[in-house]
């Protein structure tokens, strides 16, 4: 018995060290890279671009013509031209009420008949205005939503939307803002 015990263990001593088989693994991996791109959703992301103020001090004098500016406020919408101030004023009926979107939606549809060929709007917000509010009101002045028979179709309106600041209640819209 002693011999047979001596004989394994030189046999051990002399083994060759085992080989890494690398072949199965990479079909593993094959294997399982397919099946995780075959059962992955791919999801689309919608990306709208905006146009922020930019913060240079020099202001050029804008082309003739509307220079719209949408308010909105806690208590009230307000339609305004840069330049010569305020245009139409839609006031909530409370201040935990819903806004008067359809009046504004309408309001910028005979602004948008006067002025066919303008594309851009600002979009002013006081601070605590919820951003909920902010894309409601950005999708109003983007498009307007139109019967024809039983479909529902999309026009579009200021699609150019900037967004920005809200100045205080006392200054006109015309001011500072820049």
């Amino acid at each position: 018995m002693r011999r047979n015990y001596s004989l394994r263990k030189l046999q051990r001593r002399y083994r060759k060290p085992s080989e890494l088989l690398l072949v199965p693994m990479i079909d593993i991996f094959t294997v399982l890279v397919t099946f995780l791109l075959m059962t992955a959703v791919f999801s689309r992301t919608v990306i709208m671009e905006l146009k922020l103020p930019t913060q240079n001090a020099s202001f050029v004098e804008p082309p003739p013509g509307l220079e719209l500016e949408v308010l909105v406020r806690k208590d009230m919408l307000q339609v305004a031209d840069r330049r010569t101030g305020p245009l139409e004023t839609f006031p909530r009926q409370t201040t935990e009420g819903p806004y008067n979107l359809e009046g504004l939606s309408e309001y910028l549809q005979f602004v948008k008949s006067k002025y066919p060929d303008k594309t851009d709007a600002t979009l002013l917000l006081e601070k605590e205005i919820p951003y909920d509010m902010l894309v409601q009101v950005m999708d109003t002045v983007r498009i307007v939503e139109l019967r024809q028979g039983r479909e529902l179709v999309q026009g579009e309106l200021f699609p150019d939307v900037s967004i920005g600041d809200a100045p205080e209640t006392g200054v006109a819209p015309s001011g500072g803002r820049r």
